[in-house]
């Protein structure tokens, strides 16, 4: 699986989070095994859009849809709990 590089306004994000370290790990974890225990990667409710995440730690997940053969766009990164 292959994790296209993510838009300017993401790496923003993870920065001001302090997630950019996070996001690295989780990221080869998911290359190497989309279904990796740790990642706790999810289709989200409805069901029928299509629309994934993965976990970067307990507070925050990586949003994601598919875009072509063994290939994903990150299209946000949310707080879990809000």
């Amino acid at each position: 699986m292959k994790i296209k590089p993510i838009r300017d306004d993401l790496k923003t994000y993870l920065k001001k989070h302090n997630l950019e370290k996070k996001y690295v790990k989780s990221k080869k974890l998911f290359e190497k095994d989309p279904f990796y225990p740790s990642l706790n990667t999810e289709i989200l409710e409805p069901k029928d859009r299509l629309i994934y995440s993965f976990r970067l730690d307990k507070k925050y997940r990586a949003i994601f849809i598919y875009t072509s053969n063994n290939t994903i766009e990150i299209i946000a990164f949310t707080n879990h709990y809000k």
